[in-house]
């Protein structure tokens, strides 16, 4: 199916609206979780990862005003007559931004998807040899109750993947197992 995009293509645009490699790497993440979500509950792997891939195009230009967050994205990819889904998941992926909620499986595993990946990241650094090889299921479980680690990584919204249909425990040993999977790509 297509979705007015290619993965090449999704990627070149992260690459031109994106300059923080970093935040590269975070669209990366995002993209290697969901394909894993989607996986796991049997939707589409090509559209949920484009999701992943193409959700904060626009995170440097509104960083400090998270209620704009979202609106140039969504803008840049209708214009490129992107899949309709996948806007809509990214539109609401920063609900701050939008005053409708998210509602569909789509939407919660696309949030809970990408706030999922700084917590895995973060849990890696803070070991010694700084690899994801050396993270286990576990730590990141133990992770999510300590509410001052990662505190950017909002513990209601990934636990929003319960709504997508994956329970917790599971969510954060499938999320860990993508990012090991793509761990030269994000440098860990």
């Amino acid at each position: 199916m297509s979705y007015g995009i290619t993965r090449d293509q999704a990627l070149d645009l992260v690459r031109q609206h994106i300059e923080s490699p970093n935040l590269i790497k975070h669209s990366l993440a995002s993209e290697a979780v969901l394909r894993a979500m989607a996986r796991r509950l049997g939707t589409d792997e090509e559209q949920w990862g484009l999701a992943g891939l193409l959700h904060d195009l626009d995170v440097e230009r509104t960083a400090d005003d998270l209620t704009r967050h979202t609106h140039e994205t969504v803008r840049i990819l209708s214009e490129r007559g992107l899949d309709a889904e996948i806007i809509e998941a990214i539109r609401l992926h920063n609900e701050e931004a939008h005053p409708d909620r998210r509602s569909s499986t789509f939407h919660h595993a696309l949030a809970a998807g990408e706030t999922i990946t700084g917590l895995v990241i973060a849990t890696a650094l803070v070991y010694p040899d700084k690899k994801l090889a050396s993270v286990k299921p576990k730590s990141v479980r133990k992770r999510i109750k300590e509410k001052a680690f990662a505190a950017g990584a909002n513990r209601d919204i990934i636990r929003e993947c319960e709504q997508a249909g994956i329970p917790l425990d599971e969510f954060c040993e499938l999320s860990l197992r993508a990012l090991q999977d793509i761990a030269d790509d994000l440098g860990l």
